[in-house]
Parts: structure tokens; C-alpha cells; sequence
């Protein structure tokens, strides 16, 4: 037999040394579940298509080596955007948590940046930078070789590249993606790419040969026509405009409205 319950259990002492937790703060991506999002999936989709095919047109158009294609910055964000755009697809068909802002905000200011130094300082006919195609691209116009249905394949592959694809992330970003995901901390850390871009290209351009062709890959880092004083002081010019957009983004994530907000 068991000895009977008593009626009134006396209190219990408190235990020395006990220490009370402090209530906690759990992101709202711990306890909600993911809904599956597939004409998001399918738009995301398209974008790595549209970029992909950019891509590829470059590589098989232009009158360069491969090798010399894929080291543009255009191109390196273009296939990185890609990259996340097939990612954050496979997340929102199979109702998976998204991608860190951090990566799909880098993704996004990558091509962005890459689209207002093409806009501003290749293509615009006042650049002192503007290439003499006239293209406003530094991607096979070394030597202007090019038949005419080379330059036309490569002229559209500019536009995609150059227009269509960050429009096209830029609408996934301020209308299919979450608002408020993109924070200040973030923008140094986007701009150690485009500086180990400056110093991949520098360190290229000095160990080929001064008459090889795309020696520089873009006219304002041309040290051999300009010297490292003013390439460096256009690197930075250019750096400080790059955090610019990077500060925009974030103060535009922070006050555009949430297309994705769940009605409490």
C-alpha cells in the first residue's frame, strides 16, 4: 500500500543560489512555418534563367578568351545572382526558411553596381570612362573584330546583363521579398568583393604583357594609360559611391512596406 497523500503540502524553502532567467526574445522565423510560395519560386527561377543566358551569350559572343569574359565583375555577379536566385527558388517551392538578407542583399547590390558603372561611367556618352563602341561594355571590345551578328548577340547580351537582370532583381526585392531583413552592419562586409575585385584586376593587368589585349579590364583602372594615382583615386571614388547604395538599400529595406506581412 501507499501512504496517503497529505492535505496541505507545507511551502518549500527557496533553493539558495536559485537564479530566475530572464524572459527571451524568439525570432519570429523559430515558431512560424513556411508557406510554400511557387509563382515566387517560378519568377526567382526565371531571373537565374535571364542571367544565365547572359551569361552565356558573352562567353560564346565576344571576340575573347573565356577566362577573360569571366573575370568582369558583370559577369562574377551576374552567375553569383544566379546562384542565390536558384537557391532562394528551391526555398520558397519546398516551403523552406529564406536565404540570409545578407546574402540575397549582397547578390542585389552586386548587379546593382555593376548596372550604374556600365549606366554612368561606360555607356554614358560624357563618361571620360565611356568605351568607344559604344556599347558601354568592356566585354570583347579589344579589337573591334567582331562580324555583325557577333556584335548584335553581344549587344543584347549587354542589355540583359546591364538592364533586364537587375530590374529584374530589384522587383523580386521590393515586391516578393520580406522588408526589414537588410541591416547598416552589412554594408562594409559587401564591399570586400569589389575590393578584392580591385585587386584581383590590378594584379592582372601587371603580370600580362603591356600589349596584350584587355590588359585592364575596365577603362577607369587603366594603369598603363593612367597611373596608380588616379586609378586608386577613382577606386575610391567609386568605393564611396558603392557604400552609398549599399547605405540606400538598407534605409529602403527598413521603410518600403512588406509585401509578404501575414495579417495577425
Amino acid at each position: 500500500m501507499t501512504a496517503p497523500i497529505p492535505r496541505d503540502i507545507p511551502d518549500l524553502p527557496p533553493i539558495p543560489g536559485h537564479v530566475v532567467l530572464p524572459p527571451t526574445v524568439v525570432p519570429a522565423r523559430a515558431v512560424l512555418i513556411p508557406a510554400r510560395r511557387r509563382p515566387v519560386a517560378a519568377f526567382r527561377g526565371l531571373i537565374a534563367l535571364l542571367a544565365l543566358t547572359g551569361v552565356a551569350i558573352e562567353l560564346l559572343a565576344a571576340d575573347i578568351p573565356p577566362t577573360t569574359a569571366l573575370s568582369h565583375f558583370t559577369i562574377q555577379s551576374s552567375i553569383l545572382l544566379a546562384l542565390v536566385m536558384l537557391a532562394s527558388a528551391r526555398c520558397a517551392w519546398s516551403a523552406h526558411h529564406p536565404l540570409p538578407g545578407a546574402l540575397t542583399g549582397a547578390a542585389l547590390f552586386y548587379v546593382i553596381a555593376a548596372a550604374l558603372v556600365h549606366h554612368v561611367l561606360l555607356a554614358h556618352a560624357s563618361s571620360p570612362f565611356a568605351t568607344p563602341d559604344g556599347t558601354g561594355t568592356g566585354i570583347g571590345t579589344g579589337t573591334g573584330t567582331g562580324t555583325g551578328t557577333g556584335t548584335a548577340w553581344q549587344t543584347a547580351a549587354t542589355h540583359i546583363l546591364h538592364t533586364a537582370v537587375p530590374v529584374a532583381a530589384a522587383l523580386d526585392w521590393l515586391l516578393l521579398t520580406p522588408a526589414g531583413r537588410l541591416h547598416l552592419r552589412q554594408a562594409p562586409a559587401w564591399l570586400l568583393y569589389p575590393l578584392a575585385y580591385l585587386a584581383f584586376t590590378l594584379a592582372r593587368g601587371e603580370l600580362l604583357l603591356p600589349d596584350a589585349q584587355d590588359r585592364y579590364l575596365y577603362p577607369f583602372l587603366d594603369v598603363a594609360q593612367h597611373g596608380y594615382k588616379i586609378v586608386l583615386g577613382n577606386a575610391l571614388l567609386v568605393g564611396l559611391a558603392l557604400y552609398a547604395l549599399a547605405v540606400l538599400l538598407v534605409a529602403l529595406d527598413h521603410i518600403r512596406p512588406d509585401p509578404v506581412r501575414r495579417p495577425r
